[in-house]
């Protein structure tokens, strides 16, 4: 059958594979799909992630980061579930997230592993454990909640289903097992059926099920059933009829049900759950399914059920779809849908479809045709009754006639009832139509009885909704009976369809009942006028951009404003506000309002409407503001204030603002200078502070010519304005203009209040002067001084001089200036001689003391008594500084002026520095004693006071410089005046390294003088060990070894109180090492007070090794001793027998080490003995093995175990045994308690071919992999074998295996090989090892072997398939059909293409779905690969195009008679017109007639003039007509000249035909004489439309004397004949007869026309009349309106409305004609200038 026929297409929605999902991932643990929503799938490499997709966006996967053993998208909503095992047990912890608001929902840990799980209904989950079923609520907190436990037959079942009935009340657990033995492959089905209610369960034998709802018709009773689909196994061979009793109980007339299908490979059962006694119920139905024989083993893996079709699908592993009739069981169809195995499927509830998912990735959807499956239930089923049905259910096309015939049939029956219920559930509505009510309306109403048509209305009410001609129907029915109750009830529950003829019945009775019927119907005129009958005109804007309708606005709101201005307003407001615009002018808007006089409103619109404040609206904005200002000014003037408008006429509105006294406002329109300086003067009337912000829109230059013209009108009024402006605006303005204008004028007032506000931001010197200054001539003399004390910015020097010049009353302002700016002596100048002296006295005691030095110094300059300064000075005492005033005192020689002074601040406890300093320069001058004071006073500054004694006594500069620790001023002194001793003694004394560096520096041209002092009297005479110590170790640092040994030598070897200092004597045995070794030796016999070893290093660093050994052997370091004689001296004999007169093991473990560096190995060996030493047992080790000295290796390891437990030694110990080939040793020593790593041992005799000894190593540490390959070497294959098997490792097996080969020992080799071969890496590697050396038939064997493995994989079944094709091609094909889906088909497909096996070629192309390959194969190779059904299903598959082509070309050389059946599989993909050129061409066109029969319906021009050539040839006229009537699309006229000469007349009258169809009625008329066809003849000249054929027509009849034909050619052309000609070619051939049926049927047509015309003109003259009427009205009210019109506000004359500089009349409104001209005071024109 042809996919396009099928009554079930198959579609390909998705590949996993194209959206990034690895074919590994492609099953059923790992994919989930729990509805047509989405599909979720677990990836563990590269990474653990969760991919989702969304049906809805399939390429826009969503991909996560998250590790989890499950996951499964909520059916409905973005909801994921993760389950994952919780490590170290069983239990398992369940999540459950919101992807869109990334958060967790509910989370829980199971107490057991949870085997398979599902959402079962949006809100629910089930999960299944071993022993229990649980469900788990996403809402609230819950836990999950146990339903039922497990029954015996569903133990060590593999879950693959758990369902829910739709009311929640019956569950059914679905699970598979392996087969009996004899045939596992036949996978056992269980189920568990559970009941809630009963609380019970029904052990069931299965494979699939599913819940179903559907109704059927029990009579009189609609019932409802619910329904559980079963697929039973082959053993299930009972049919169960009752289930534990279970009922539902009837509620009204809708009986709930359950329904339960059993299906196995040879039977389906439909049977009802819980059917109660009395009731109506559901028969027992059951079907027949059938499994092709390749299918034997197949099974059912789901059940979906459409719940829109009421059809069930049955899905099996290997690809095969059931579909049956829910209601009935029957079998509609079967087909494979998928080559490879499915294992997932999902309903698909918008299309009652469903989804599934195979192996290969792909995601298909399942769908009911719905266009053939009707005809083919009818046709190929022959089952017309469930057609019926399931195009009433399915409202599916196809069986229109058989629905029809039937409806006649009941109707001629009088069986109405049943009639009316077909048409109602009639498919596609094709009954409900006029006729059928016309049908029902005939019949006559009996008496007692319910009229049929009402039967008719009341069954299509309960079954659903009535179209708009039986609502129209029923509802003037109930019109007439006044019952309009029951039509809100209908409306209310959506049972009648709404139309405007519908709103017309009802309004006649109901207008509010209209309206929602109006509304409903979209019937917009009338809507609108119903809600401006209502006064509802908002409701109409609202409706009218809601339906896209545009009612009469204008209208509208001419009507409104009659009656509510406000309301008007309103509307107004809602119309501009509509999306596009406003539909009126806002121009024409606003007239209306003014005509009526109402300002106030039309101000309220325009405000509104103008608010975005366009460019276009300019003339408007004027218009608002003119009204205003002449009307309302403070309307105005807000409107102006909010700044709404900026596009009006600015100068129009400046002087109207003007005249109305908003001065302000006139301001800030004037855009000329002389205007504003008019306006600017009225002070008086202006606000101040609105006067300033205007003065900040001018440009500058304006507004100081405005504050000019202000200050000469009136410079005392306006001088506040002006400051305040100056204020705001001085940085526009600028500051210097600002002080020029107050200068100008001279206000220093102005200034002194302008700058005063801006001194705070300027930083301008000028500015804060002249702000002193104004301040000074102002008389603000506070001000003065603090500006003067409080401002950084004024020159000082400036002011300084302008307030010397001021003479000021208070001198504070100057005070400020010269004790800020440093003028102190000018200030004291001033004030000395301006007899000032209070101000002195207060400045240096409360202003400044610090600079009481400055004024006493300028006193004395200026001769000021002394008496004066003395008191000045006192009256400061310690607040005065005594540095300064001491150095001013000593630059002009008068220090002893403040001796009192000096002695009454140390009298006080002063402990001023300064002070003393100024005391004791003071006392050094008087010789009163100085060196007591240096010595005993604390205080004074020993530098000051010591550079002030060096030139009057360098020892009173010592004593000053000792005190204070003055070191380079010390030295510098002594160095001086060669004071030598005093400076040895202060350094030795000192004890300070950095005095010592500078003098012992080399560069010291004294320092000879001074360690001739240190050594004879500085260090003699000191008794402090520290002293001594810094002196040696300033010697030492500056590199002064002989001056240090002299040092050294008197104070040691002297019998000094130092001789006996640990430290000296190692200090002067160091010093003779580095500067006089020849002294050492001496040194160490001479002293023992020094420390040995460390000397004794620092002997052997010198290179002194003799010093060295004789000082180790003097403390007794022996092992020190022996090291100088083995490494420096490099003496092993003088080491050995040293070693013998000592006798210590740590002696004889140095001399080991140096005769194992010299490899003197067994020397070596015997020291470590003698030495009792095993620390070294590695580099014994190594040198042993390096020198091949086993055995006294041997002697030594055994030793060295007694002492250490080191799995070295043990090692190594078994290796020495070994190289010794000690074989029994070794099986000793391991047997007894040893730490050898006997792993690595025996991996070491391994690798170095010491095979008997690793043999020995590996058994007993049981490494039979090792022990495998070891055995292998010692060419002992059985052992070999057996230690494999106990390795069981791939690569041991490999090993052992090629070996075994290798050897030719075949059958060992297979063992081996079986144990490879499951491994898919290693499979390749042991055939191309087998075929490498020519086993063929040996590796075959193995494979065939391998084939029966429990383990056997894709890999195993593909390469037995490569080797049949190259080497046993007989059983090639056997085995692909056997193993075709566990076969890597593309290896298979390149190893069978270079073997050149077509047919098996073809059979695997086609199972891999390349089907354009195969169809290559076939046609290329087709003696062995064709076969014709085989061939068809491939080529209708191809996707290229070309392929169709070249098969029509191969069909067509080899098998014609074949060519139509291959055409009619291709027909929907072929270029018809290509396929009937190469037919042609061929020259076998007849032969593809069935063919091109079949796709004429498409009118391609090629079939058609193909087939009518046919045709003609053939002399069938009747097919040619019927092919020139149903399709047009060829060479009409071509094939009209060909056939109007044929020798049949109904050929002819075909050609005639033609020519009438396109339209060359002549040719037509005239072929149709010559064979006398009359009739033709008519009707071509009736169709043509022209007068002159039809006219002709009749003047040819009357001359043949057909006067029949003339009558009936009158009636035929009636429309084309004019009366005039008819009569007079009547009258004058004598046939007024046969004209006169004519004549009377002209009159009476034309008198009806009259009377049409009559009356259409008396209506139109009424209308005449009611429109003028109206007119009249409306003109009326305007003549009314009128008179208010000069109280609107006269506007300039728009362009082209008249001239002079007048107003013109305006033009009367559009619309209203006869209206007075209005005043030339009125309103202004109403025209398009807006």
């Amino acid at each position: 059958m042809a996919a396009a026929n099928a009554p079930i297409t198959m579609k390909e929605i998705l590949t996993l594979p194209s959206v990034g999902i690895n074919q590994q991932f492609i099953t059923f643990t790992n994919v989930t799909m729990e509805s047509d929503k989405y599909i979720c799938v677990r990836e563990t490499a590269p990474q653990n992630s969760v991919v989702i997709i969304d049906m809805n966006m399939p390429m826009q996967p969503l991909r996560r980061p998250i590790t989890a053993d499950s996951a499964l998208m909520n059916p409905n909503s973005r909801i994921l579930a993760l389950k994952a095992q919780v490590p170290g047990t069983t239990q398992d912890h369940l999540q459950i997230f919101n992807i869109e608001a990334k958060a967790k929902l509910k989370s829980h840990q199971m107490p057991e592993q949870v085997v398979f799980w599902k959402w079962i209904t949006p809100k629910m989950l089930g999960l299944v454990t071993q022993n229990s079923v649980y469900h788990w609520s996403i809402e609230g907190d819950s836990e999950p909640v146990k339903m039922f436990d497990r029954t015996a037959n569903l133990a060590n079942n593999q879950i693959i289903n758990y369902k829910c009935s739709p009311n929640e009340k019956w569950l059914v657990l679905i699970g598979i097992a392996p087969g009996s033995p004899e045939r596992q492959q036949l996978v056992k089905g269980n189920m568990q059926l559970f009941s809630v209610d009963q609380q019970r369960s029904q052990a069931l034998e299965a494979h699939a099920a599913s819940f179903a709802q559907f109704k059927v018709l029990l009579g009189s009773l609609v019932s409802s059933f619910y329904g559980l689909i079963l697929s039973c196994s082959l053993t299930c061979n009972i049919i169960i009829v009752r289930f534990l009793g279970m009922r539902i109980l009837l509620f009204l007339y809708h009986l709930q049900a359950r329904a339960l299908m059993l299906d196995n490979t040879s039977k389906l059962h439909v049977i009802e759950l819980g059917a109660q006694p009395g009731k109506p119920s559901f028969t027992k139905k059951q079907a027949d399914l059938f499994f092709p024989p390749d299918f034997a083993d197949d099974f059912p893996v789901a059940m979906q059920v459409s719940h829109k079709f009421n059809l069930i699908y049955v899905i099996t592993k290997l690809g095969l779809l059931f579909v049956y009739d829910l209601e009935t069981a029957s079998a509609i169809y079967r087909n494979r849908i998928s080559p490879d195995p499915i294992f997932l499927t999902s309903e698909a509830s918008s299309v009652g479809g469903f989804y599934a998912i195979n192996r290969r990735g792909q995601v298909l959807l399942a769908t009911v045709n719905e266009a053939t499956i009707i005809p083919f239930i009818s046709g190929q089923l022959n089952n017309l009754e469930l057609a019926v049905n399931l195009a009433k259910r399915g409202n599916l096309p196809g069986a229109e006639n058989l629905v029809v015939q039937r409806f006649q049939e009941l109707f001629a029956q009088t069986k109405y009832k049943e009639a009316a219920e077909l048409a109602a559930e009639s498919p596609q509505g094709i009954l409900r139509t006029p006729d059928t009510v016309a049908k029902f309306q005939s019949v006559p109403v009996q008496a007692g009885q319910t009229p049929p048509l009402l039967q008719y209305f009341g069954t299509l009410l309960t079954r659903g909704k009535l179209n708009s001609y039986e609502s129209l129907e029923l509802s003037r029915l109930v019109v007439n009976q006044n019952k309009k109750n029951l039509l809100e009830n209908w409306l209310a529950e959506d049972k009648l369809e709404c139309s405007e003829e519908l709103g017309d019945l009802v309004k006649t009775v109901d207008n509010d009942l209209a309206l929602k019927i109006y509304i409903k119907a979209r019937a917009t005129p009338k809507v609108v006028a119903a809600f401006a009958e209502r006064r509802e005109f908002d409701k109409i804007l609202i409706y009218s951009k809601q339906v896209g309708y545009t009612p009469d606005y204008l209208f509208l709101l001419q009507t409104i404003l009659r009656t509510d201005p406000q309301g008007a307003v309103n509307f107004a407001l809602m119309m501009s506000q509509m999306e596009g615009g406003c539909p009126v002018d806002y121009n024409t808007i606003t007239d209306l309002f003014l005509q009526r006089n109402l300002i106030r409103e039309a101000t309220a619109f325009l405000l509104d409407v103008l608010k975005p404040n366009l460019p276009e609206h300019a003339f408007l904005q004027t218009k608002v503001l003119e009204i205003n200002l002449v009307t309302f000014p403070n309307v105005a003037d807000a409107i102006l204030a909010n700044g709404m408008f900026s596009h009006y006429d600015r100068p129009r509105v400046a002087q109207l603002c003007e005249k109305a006294g908003l001065y302000i406002q006139s301001l800030k329109h004037y855009s000329e200078l002389p205007d504003i300086k008019r306006v600017i003067v009225n002070t008086h009337a202006i606000e101040p502070q609105a006067l300033v912000e205007f003065f900040g829109t001018l440009s500058s230059d304006w507004a100081m010519e405005c504050m000019k013209d202000l200050l000469l009108v009136n410079l005392r009024g306006n001088l506040q304005i002006i400051v305040q402006a100056c204020k705001e605006y001085c940085e526009q303005l600028g500051v210097d203009a600002c002080i020029k204008l107050f200068e100008q004028f001279k206000s220093y007032e102005g200034l002194y209040f302008f700058l005063g506000s801006y001194l705070s931001m300027s930083e301008d010197p000028e500015i804060h002067f002249k702000y002193i200054e104004a301040a000074a001539k102002t008389g603000q003399i506070k001000e003065v001084e603090r500006v003067t004390r409080e401002s950084n910015f004024y020159d000082a020097e400036k002011t300084k001089n302008f307030l010397m010049e001021a003479k000021l009353p208070d001198a504070r302002p100057l005070i400020n200036v010269c004790d800020r700016f440093g003028f102190v002596p000018d200030l004291t100048h001033y004030l000395y001689t301006n007899n000032m002296l209070r101000y002195i006295e207060g400045y240096v005691q409360k202003v400044n003391p610090g600079n009481a030095p400055l004024v006493v110094g300028q006193l004395l300059d200026d001769e000021c008594p002394e008496d004066f300064i003395k008191g000045l000075i006192l009256s400061v005492r310690s607040l005065l500084p005594v540095e300064p005033l001491v150095e001013e005192c000593e630059k002009r020689n008068r220090l002893r002026l403040l001796t009192q002074f000096l002695e009454h601040l140390v009298s006080e406890g002063s402990q001023d520095v300064h002070v003393h300093n100024a005391l004791g320069k003071i006392i050094i001058d008087s010789n009163n004693n100085p060196e007591h004071f240096l010595t005993t006073n604390p205080y004074y500054d020993s530098k000051v006071v010591g550079k002030y004694c060096e030139k009057r006594d360098p020892t009173l500069a010592v004593v000053a410089y000792r005190r204070g620790q003055c070191d380079e001023e010390l030295i510098n002194v002594t160095n001086k005046n060669s004071l030598f001793k005093l400076q040895a003694r202060y350094v030795v004394e000192r004890m300070d390294g950095d005095l010592w560096d500078k003098v012992l520096d080399e560069n010291n041209d004294y320092r000879r003088q001074l360690i001739d002092q240190v050594v004879s009297t500085a260090l003699p005479e000191s008794k402090s060990p520290e002293q001594v110590s810094a002196a040696v170790k300033a010697f030492m640092t500056a590199d002064l070894p002989h001056e240090l040994i002299e040092l050294l030598e008197k104070i040691v070897l002297q019998n000094s109180a130092f001789s006996g200092n640990f430290n000296l004597q190692n200090l002067l045995i160091l010093t003779a090492i580095k500067a006089d070794p020849s002294r050492v030796m001496d040194y160490i016999n001479r002293l023992d007070n020094f420390d040995g070893p460390a000397v004794g290093e620092v002997a052997v660093e010198a290179q002194l090794f003799e010093e060295a050994f004789a000082i180790f052997k003097k403390f007794n370091l022996n092992v020190q001793a022996v090291n100088v004689l083995l490494d420096n001296v490099r003496s092993i004999e003088r080491a050995v027998e040293f070693a013998f007169r000592v006798e210590e093991d740590s002696v004889w473990s140095q001399v080991a080490k140096a005769q194992l560096r010299e490899g003197l190995v067994s020397d070596a060996i015997e020291s470590f003995i003698r030495a009792d030493d095993a620390t070294h047992f590695l580099e014994v080790i190594r040198v042993s093995e390096d020198t091949d000295v086993y055995d006294d290796l041997v002697k030594y390891l055994l030793m060295v175990r007694q002492k250490v437990k080191e799995p070295k030694v043990d090692s190594e110990l078994i290796y020495a045994y070994a190289k010794i080939d000690r074989l029994g040793e070794i099986e000793e020593f391991i047997l007894m308690p040893n730490v050898a790593n006997l792993q690595n041992v025996g991996d070491r005799l391994y690798d170095e071919a010491l095979y008997e000894a690793a043999k020995i190593i590996y058994a007993f540490i049981s490494n039979w992999g090792k022990l495998a390959v070891t055995l292998v070497k010692l060419q002992q294959f059985q052992g070999a074998v057996d230690a494999a098997r106990k390795a069981n490792s791939a690569k041991t097996w490999k090993e052992v295996c090629f070996a075994c080969v290798d050897a030719e020992e075949f059958r060992l080799a297979q063992i081996c090989g079986l144990n490879i071969i499951i491994q898919v890496d290693d499979l390749e590697e042991v055939s191309e090892y087998y075929q490498n050396r020519g086993c063929f038939n040996e590796l075959i064997s193995l494979i065939e072997s391998g084939l029966g493995l429990e383990r056997a994989h894709m890999g195993i079944f593909t390469e037995l398939g490569v080797l049949y094709a190259r080497y046993r091609y007989e059983k090639l094909m056997e085995h692909i059909k056997l193993f075709s889906t566990r076969l890597n088909i593309p290896k298979l497909i390149r190893a069978c293409d270079e073997q050149q096996h077509w047919q098996e070629l073809t059979y695997l192309y086609i199972q891999y779905d390349e089907f354009d390959n195969a169809a290559t194969t076939v046609m290329n190779h087709s003696p062995e690969a064709w076969e014709h059904m085989q061939f068809k299903d491939i080529v209708a598959k191809v996707a290229n195009v070309e392929l169709y082509y070249k098969a029509v070309h191969f069909y067509l050389q080899e098998h014609p008679d074949l060519i139509n059946d291959l055409l009619n599989v291709l027909a929907l993909r072929l270029d018809h017109t290509r396929v009937v050129d190469i037919m042609r061409k061929a020259g076998h066109l007849r032969l593809i007639k069935p063919y091109m029969i079949a796709v004429q319906s498409n009118n391609v021009s090629a079939v058609n003039e193909a087939l009518n050539e046919i045709y003609v040839e053939e002399e069938d006229y009747d097919r040619l007509r019927e092919s020139i009537d149903l399709h047009d699309s060829f060479d009409q006229i071509g094939l009209a000249q060909k056939i109007e000469k044929h020798e049949l007349v109904e050929m002819r009258r075909v050609a005639a035909y033609i020519y009438k169809k396109a339209g060359r009625w002549k040719q037509s008329i005239a072929l149709s004489k010559k064979d006398n066809m009359y009739k033709d003849c008519m009707e071509t000249a009736s169709q043509s439309g022209e007068h002159e054929l039809a006219e002709q027509l009749l003047v040819y009849f009357i001359e043949q004397d057909k006067k029949e034909c003339f009558a009936t050619c009158l009636f035929v052309c009636y429309d084309l004949i004019r009366p005039d000609v008819a009569l007079e070619l009547a009258w004058i051939n004598n046939m007024m007869d046969f004209a006169f049926p004519y004549l009377l049927q002209f009159m009476r047509e034309y008198s009806g026309k009259v009377d049409e015309l009559i009356k259409d003109k008396l209506e139109a003259q009424k209308e005449v009349k009611a429109k003028e009427q109206e007119e009249k009205e409306v003109m009326s009210q305007q003549n009314m309106y009128a008179q208010l019109l000069p109280l609107a506000l006269p506007a300039p004359p728009m362009p082209g409305m008249g001239g002079g500089g007048g107003y013109g009349p305006p033009p009367t409104m559009g619309g209203m004609p006869g209206m007075p001209p209005m005043p030339a005071y009125g309103m202004p024109p109403m025209g398009g200038g807006y």
